[in-house]
């Protein structure tokens, strides 16, 4: 069986089950809500798996599914050298959200990345420790960040709402996911205008880890024609 991983609630899974739907495929949850399985129509071969979002990028490297649904931030974040462990199938035109640097709406004189450099080296001459950012993404934020030559600052840890850390006095600036930006602006955060780090989508990804068999290549083969991707 080949077996897809795809977000257990919420509207991610509502559009995951519409987009399969109308593509002819059609997924249900087990009638038991707290059961975490359940019933593919429309193609046989493959066995539904209901995971949280973030869960399914490991699931996938580590073979235990092998065709899962979840946002290319979380992919791009959980597998180091992602590429290599998951290969995209299609994107699915949903759960739309950027990834990007915002900072105090205060800081009118901060409006680029070369901006927020020289922040943090004088923010740091002053205070004498580096500028927090708040985030959930250390992984893209500080590959980003270094590709773009800024230093001394500190990513600290956000498992709450992120953009109230500035708020807070636990952070100075934050990374973290928008859909319109509103959030920000009402916590009075600005993004920068080239802060974008990761524009994310919910995506179907197939796992490149070894070990398929021949049924599970061809059940593969004809869910790509009925799928369309």
């Amino acid at each position: 069986m080949l077996k897809l991983g795809v977000p257990s609630k919420g509207r991610l899974m509502e559009k995951t089950f519409a987009w399969f739907g109308d593509r002819g495929v059609t997924l249900r949850k087990s009638g038991d809500d707290r059961a975490y399985t359940g019933t593919v129509e429309g193609i046989d071969g493959v066995e539904l798996v209901l995971l949280s979002a973030g869960e399914i990028p490991r699931e996938l490297a580590a073979g235990r599914i092998q065709l899962g649904v979840t946002g290319s931030d979380l992919v791009h974040e959980k597998l180091p050298l992602w590429a290599s462990q998951v290969c995209p199938l299609a994107l699915m035109g949903f759960g739309g959200a950027d990834l990007v640097i915002a900072v105090p709406q205060a800081w009118v004189d901060v409006d680029t990345l070369e901006d927020l450099d020289a922040a943090a080296a004088a923010f740091r001459g002053v205070h004498g420790h580096r500028l927090r950012i708040a985030t959930k993404y250390h992984r893209l934020v500080r590959e980003f960040l270094r590709e773009n030559g800024v230093a001394d600052y500190a990513l600290v840890d956000s498992q709450g709402a992120t953009e109230g850390t500035v708020q807070n006095g636990t952070a100075e600036a934050i990374a973290d996911i928008t859909s319109t930006g509103e959030t920000l602006r009402a916590n009075g955060l600005k993004i920068l205008g080239d802060g974008l780090i990761h524009a994310s989508q919910a995506t179907l990804f197939r796992g490149r880890r070894g070990g398929w068999t021949d049924e599970q290549r061809d059940t593969l083969r004809r869910l790509e024609e009925r799928l369309g991707v």
